[in-house]
């Protein structure tokens, strides 16, 4: 029998989940020194790149503004350009490293729809495969991530030093 494991994934069905009076995007835009550890792929003048801490499969990726607001409709247009570009290059990368024969991408604007941090918008990134919709899922209920999120971490930064540069601006 195969064994699924996701120690990573204790804490947070446990409740373990550190309390903040300010927000988890706002504090990761503020803390670049701390990227790895926050998994945070790149940065770019409006935006930056993180891996999900809590997956829907392998490589789920935001997108975040570094202003604080609820919906895109609050972004300025050169926030939405650069919003766009990340995404465009976090596929790119993700296309390099993993091969996903297809994406989902969006955004849950809201808590009633599904947005767990509803008071500061970002999108998401999940690649897709076919046949990803397996048995795990469909009738056993769980999800099956193939790779840590650390290695997960280093091969997107490496793609991306490669594809961009290191600490490249998304506007250029």
């Amino acid at each position: 029998m195969n064994q699924i494991w996701t120690p990573w994934r204790m804490s947070y069905i446990r409740g373990e989940r550190e309390s903040f009076d300010s927000c988890l995007f706002c504090r990761l835009a503020e803390s670049a020194d701390n990227d790895s550890a926050q998994l945070v792929i790149a940065r770019s003048s409006h935006t930056y790149a993180a891996l999900n801490r809590y997956p829907y499969t392998y490589a789920h990726t935001m997108i975040i503004p570094y202003e604080h607001v609820s919906s895109q409709e609050d972004m300025s247009a050169a926030a939405l350009a650069d919003l766009m570009l990340m995404t465009n290059r976090t596929m790119r990368v993700l296309r390099e490293i993993a091969d996903p024969t297809a994406f989902n991408i969006g955004a849950n604007i809201g808590a009633a729809a599904g947005a767990s941090i509803a008071a500061h918008f970002h999108f998401h990134i999940v690649p897709r495969w076919n046949g990803d919709h397996n048995f795990m899922q469909c009738i056993g209920g769980t999800r099956t991530v193939p790779d840590t999120l650390d290695n997960i971490l280093e091969q997107m930064r490496a793609s991306w030093d490669s594809l961009y540069g290191p600490k490249q601006d998304s506007e250029s």
